[in-house]
């Protein structure tokens, strides 16, 4: 059953030291820097490491313990393969070229290229022997979960892997200059490599613990699908997946930050000293949003390319600065020591003054001013009569003034044929066929020109900038045209750029708190920005409050390519609300511009209380409805439904802003209908008695309201909240929370939420395998299991909001949201708290101290409600694919003799799987493709191993920006192809007033307690 395998090399387990001063007698020459670094090699005592392996299969194991099986096996499969791999690195590479004499490569960068490389082998060497001894009795325990807990949450892990990831772009370099300088490097290389069985490169193995973290999480996945609820195994797991993915998050964060330092110290030394921008940089207050290399474009005023060139585009959060990209010296490989991108600043704006223009908006946006185009030679800005008289369309150009020359001629083909239709005679070519014929040609030609200005849009980012002032004193703008790679980084600059300049007014100065363990506070770049604030109803004779605010998602074909970038989810959001006892009232505003707006506000027969968004019923929904009756009632569409005071259940649909109200019906008794949610089968009703009231849906997709509903007692106090998952329905009342079965409606559980009475449970909100509640009393949420309802965490409001209102204990929690890996808490002082939590099916455990937003209200926060919304597929779509950018190999990726790699980057089920769960697995590594030199791959000559582990590993198991693919492929990046939809999100709070929490803010004038809405956008989750 075991396997033993004998290594002339000692091991050693690396303890992370209190002390930094510490040194051992045993390491290695070249290794001084791991002694500064705090850690210390300790002998393993089992020099002769056992491998696990499976025994044979027992007999009678079910499906599912078959498969569990097989996916240990290939868990063990990785991680031989993956410690192989990390020893190759030090016994083929590293330690002959720290012995040899002459030195090929010296101490210090042999140092530098295998930095924490040995770290990582001892920490996966312990997991290697613990899985051993899991392995052994896997057929009596089957539990592998409490493993990956127990090895993967020390913070020595963290700090390895993320030192071993800041480091990994610098080695890459390192070597890549090495094999340009040194032959006999290169030459050492190529004969390890060709000597080993699988002819995987030196980067091919280094690049194995960039995809570890990735890999487990996917194999992980796989098992818990195959781990039925009750096993012992199954929490395990979902808490493994929770520790996995938190330290890729973080490693995601740290090497996002490393990479931020790095790029804005190299453009800083590459602008002169005694410049003002050098000063703004070097002062340690500037955060880079986005950079990327765009291709800046020249057309002539007659609509000819006269030049392109690369630039580099840095996105500060208040500048954005446009550079060359020069090398230093001539790029003869075999001669030159290649020193990197050395960048000279070509222009600089400051944001506020930066506009993006879309093709077809100059005339009308922009026609007052002077637009100089830079073109080839031209020096110096054109004379303003010259440009006003001139109007320049570009990108391609003059296609919008092309459009309405077709309009025109239009409208005079029109006219000439109503001239024909008068004739009295009959002539040939001139009757009304061919006059039909001319307005049919040209109605295809303008179709033809709409299209073509859509398309330009896509991936010509236009900016507008101040230039110098003409001789007369009056303002010119200078128009700049870059190509982005694709649609995607289109999006992103126009989105970016759209929320860097709110997050420069003053209420955003800063906007948010953040007291993490190192002190720094500064925001992370992808932090939600307070975008509105308004009003939420608009009549304000009357004394309204806020009862409830739900999205119905929209989309507007009408907007443009930038609108879209830059509008707020699109859509409606309405807001309920009243006063208690008296009438209700709706309001419902227009999400589909950057700045909501107002369409429409009614009254209803009493105060909102509640409402529930319920989304149009899927393909195989209607066919079953087809099948189970004959006379549909109305056709299935997004609907509202509403709660109110006095016992209402309103239905309104929620196609675009019709207000019909498409159903009513009463609760029993005329019962406050407090809180409502949906399931496939039932709309669920909780009540001021103690009752759900379950509305059954009928075959034509609605609910009978009028119909007695079936009546759940839950208990003596009001049902608070309700919860929906897949086979049950939560319901709280007082302290309690009792689950029913969604089908049966029979009760099937009861468990206590909270050990004091008087704390009723308030809100329930679900993440991954988890419900976080909130309670009418006190300053704690707590974590439940959503399958043995064991409670798993409690987390202290309080300690987070004292950063904003020192010396407030006494907290409560008045409203919770959860999305996009963010835990919203609203608060009675109206601050409201943000917190980090998983994305995937684990635990969504809190996982970091959070964010405190210095934006809030005067009072409680009443509600919080996510706008959330995806933009249209076809603005993603590269025309023709005829995008410069677009993947040549595409096409390829479907023939059977295709590169294994091609096909584990591009089509992995798995992968797209996790893609389409949200989250972004990936490290931020900048590529070393700018450099002179053969492209760093994974293999130079193809494999004729079969050894399944290097077909799965091959390439980028996720991906990279700028991603290895340039590496692994020799071909253009191609990392956005398969994307299909972008998400747009923005988070709506509703309270008495704002607040600005700021230690400089101005306290709340008496006059602002009338109900409000802020509206935070996040960036597009790209």
């Amino acid at each position: 059953m075991w396997r033993k395998r004998h290594r002339s090399n000692r091991d050693f387990i690396i303890i992370r030291s209190s002390s930094s001063s510490s040194s051992s007698s045993s390491s290695l020459s070249g290794d001084s820097e791991e002694e500064e670094m705090g850690f210390l090699e300790v002998p393993v005592n089992d020099l002769k490491h056992l491998f696990p392996e499976l025994g044979p299969m027992p007999e009678g194991l079910s499906p599912q313990q078959v498969v569990r099986r097989h996916i240990l096996g290939s868990i063990v499969q990785s991680e031989r393969s993956y410690v192989d791999s990390l020893r190759r690195i030090l016994q083929d590479y590293r330690n002959p070229l720290v012995e040899m004499e002459p030195k090929v490569l010296s101490l210090r960068k042999c140092q530098v290229v295998f930095f924490r490389v040995k770290e990582i082998l001892q920490c996966h060497s312990m997991f290697q022997i613990a899985l051993s001894s899991r392995v052994a009795e896997w057929d009596t325990t089957e539990k592998i979960g409490d493993l990956f807990v127990a090895s993967f949450s020390k913070s020595m892990v963290l700090d390895v892997y993320s030192e071993y990831v800041n480091n990994f772009t610098t080695a890459m370099s390192l070597i890549k200059k090495a094999c340009l300088t040194k032959p006999a490097f290169l030459e050492f290389l190529k004969k390890r490599q060709m000597g080993s069985v699988d002819r995987v490169t030196l980067y091919g193995l280094m690049v194995k613990p960039i995809q570890r973290f990735p890999q487990f999480i996917l194999l992980l996945q796989d098992m818990l699908k195959n781990t039925p609820k009750g096993h012992a195994d199954r929490l395990s797991l979902q808490l493994a997946l929770t520790e996995l993915e938190t330290l890729a998050e973080k490693l995601n964060e740290q090497k996002r930050l490393a990479d931020q330092v790095a790029e804005i110290q190299q453009l800083t030394k590459s602008v002169s000293d005694r410049s003002s921008i050098n000063k703004l940089l070097s002062s340690g207050q500037r955060q880079l949003l986005l950079c990327e290399t765009l291709t800046e474009t020249v057309y002539s005023d007659r609509g000819q390319l006269i030049k392109s060139k690369e630039r580099k585009v840095f996105l500060l959060n208040d500048m954005l600065v446009c550079t060359n990209i020069n090398f230093k010296g001539q790029l003869e490989i075999s001669t030159l020591v290649p020193l990197g991108p050395k960048y000279i600043v070509k222009w600089n704006a400051a944001l506020p003054q930066v506009q993006v223009v879309e093709v077809g908006q100059e005339s009308s946006a922009h026609e007052k001013d002077n637009v100089v185009i830079p073109n080839l030679g031209l020096k110096k800005h054109m004379p303003g009569s010259q440009s006003s008289h001139n109007k320049v369309y570009l990108g391609p150009p003059r296609l919008f003034q092309e459009l309405q020359d077709l309009q025109k001629d239009l409208a005079v083909v029109e006219q000439i044929t109503l001239l024909i239709s008068t004739l009295h005679g009959t002539y040939q070519n001139l009757n009304m066929t061919v006059a039909q014929d001319w307005c049919l040609a040209l109605q295809r030609l303008m179709r033809v020109k709409e299209e073509e200005i859509h398309s330009a849009n896509k991936c010509r980012l236009r900016l507008l900038l101040p230039g110098k002032p003409d001789k007369s004193g009056r303002p010119v703008n200078v128009m700049v045209v870059f190509i982005t790679p694709n649609p995607l980084s289109k999006i992103s600059w126009v989105n970016r750029l759209h929320l860097a300049k709110i997050a420069l007014r003053e209420e955003n100065q800063p906007g948010w708190l953040c007291p993490e363990e190192d002190k720094k506070c500064k925001a992370p770049f992808w932090c939600p920005i307070l975008v509105s604030r308004m009003p939420a109803f608009s009549s304000r004779a009357l004394d309204l409050q806020l009862g409830t605010a739900v999205h119905s998602p929209v989309h507007s074909s009408l907007l443009g390519f930038s609108a879209v970038s830059t509008s707020l989810p699109q859509g409606y959001l309405w807001v309920g609300g009243g006063q208690e006892g008296a009438g209700g009232q709706l309001e419902i505003f227009s999400l589909n511009r950057a700045a909501p707006r107002t369409v429409k506000s009614f009254p209803v027969s009493a105060q909102v209380l509640c409402s529930e968004y319920i989304p149009e019923r899927s393909e195989e929904e209607r066919a079953d409805g087809l099948e189970t009756s004959a006379d549909q009632a109305l056709p299935p569409q997004p609907v509202i439904c509403f709660g109110l005071q006095d016992g209402s259940i309103l239905v309104y649909g929620s196609v675009d802003m019709g207000t019909q109200c498409l159903l009513t019906g009463k609760s029993p008794g005329l019962q406050p209908v407090l809180c409502l949610k949906h399931s496939p089968d039932y709309l669920f009703a909780g009540l001021q008695d103690g009752t759900v009231a379950a509305y059954a849906r009928t075959s034509g997709g609605f609910w009978d309201l009028e119909a007695e509903p079936a009546c759940l007692t839950v208990g003596l106090a009001p049902v608070r909240t309700l919860l929906t998952l897949d086979d049950a329905v939560w319901a709280s009342c007082g302290n309690q929370v009792t689950v029913f079965d969604a089908a049966t409606l029979k009760a099937q559980q009861m468990f206590e939420a909270h050990p004091e009475e008087e704390a009723s449970v308030t809100h329930m909100i679900k993440a991954g395998s988890g419900v976080w509640m909130a309670f009418s009393c006190g300053s704690s949420v707590r974590l439940f299991h959503t399958e043995t309802l064991e409670h798993l965490q409690e987390i202290n409001i309080a300690t987070r909001t004292t950063f904003a209102l020192p010396g407030q204990k006494n907290v409560r929690v008045t409203s919770l949201l959860i999305c996009q890996g963010l835990l919203w808490v609203g608060t009675d002082q109206g601050i409201l708290v943000l917190l980090p939590v998983p994305r995937l099916e684990g635990i969504p455990k809190i996982t970091g101290k959070g964010m405190v937003s210095l934006n809030g209200h005067c009072g409680p926060v009443e509600f919080l409600a996510v706008a959330l919304s995806t933009l249209a597929p076809d603005i993603l779509k590269s025309d023709k694919e005829d995008d410069p950018s677009a993947d040549p190999v595409s096409a390829k990726d479907e023939k059977p003799d295709s590169k294994p790699a091609d096909l584990a980057s591009q089509s992995s089920p798995q992968m797209r799987e996790l893609r389409k769960k949200g989250i972004l697995l990936q490290y931020r590594l900048r590529s070393t493709s700018h450099l002179p030199g053969q492209l760093l791959s994974m293999r130079e000559a193809p494999s004729t191993g079969n050894a399944p582990e290097h077909t799965e590993e091959d390439g980028s198991v996720y991906e990279m920006a700028d991603d290895p693919d340039i590496w692994v492929h020799n071909r253009p990046c191609a990392r956005d192809a398969h994307r299909k939809e972008i998400s747009s999100l923005a988070v709506v709070s509703g309270g008495r007033g704002y607040r600005n929490f700021n230690s400089n803010g101005k306290p709340p004038a008496s006059s602002e307690t009338d109900s409000t809405l802020l509206i935070w956008q996040v960036p597009l989750m790209l």
